[in-house]
């Protein structure tokens, strides 16, 4: 029997017309498509792909982004390669940036803080852990 992650949700607003909430497996994809937008970031083991296939019900194998909503802060945990060639400060600043960016802009939540984790290099033809 396997057991299956619960996933959890943050509600935004309530008002006469209803409610909004946002699961946090959404605010976790705003994450990693956000990521994969910066210049020098190599592949993602669970892109958009794997996103979707978790929505049609499918696990995915592994998953390079963690997000935790308490209230209304999001704490997000990611794990990147980075491009052969590219400075990882400078690579992980920037996704960093554009991650906050992009759940602050798309969810109205607060983002305490984006922690990379780079895992390996990507060179194209290779990865090298």
């Amino acid at each position: 029997m396997t057991e299956e992650k619960k996933s959890s949700t943050v509600t935004l607003e309530q008002d006469v017309a209803g409610e909004i909430k946002i699961a946090d497996d959404v605010v976790a994809a705003i994450a990693s498509l956000a990521a994969q937008e910066v210049d020098g970031v190599g592949k993602m083991n669970s892109g958009i792909g794997k996103t979707i296939m978790g929505y049609v019900g499918m696990k995915t194998a592994d998953n390079n982004v963690k997000v935790e909503v308490i209230g209304e802060i999001v704490r997000a945990d990611l794990t990147i390669s980075i491009k052969y060639g590219h400075s990882i400060p400078e690579v992980s600043k920037n996704v960093q940036t554009k991650v906050k960016s992009a759940i602050e802009t798309m969810t109205g939540l607060s983002v305490a803080d984006v922690n990379i984790r780079v895992s390996g290099v990507d060179t194209g033809a290779e990865f090298i852990k």
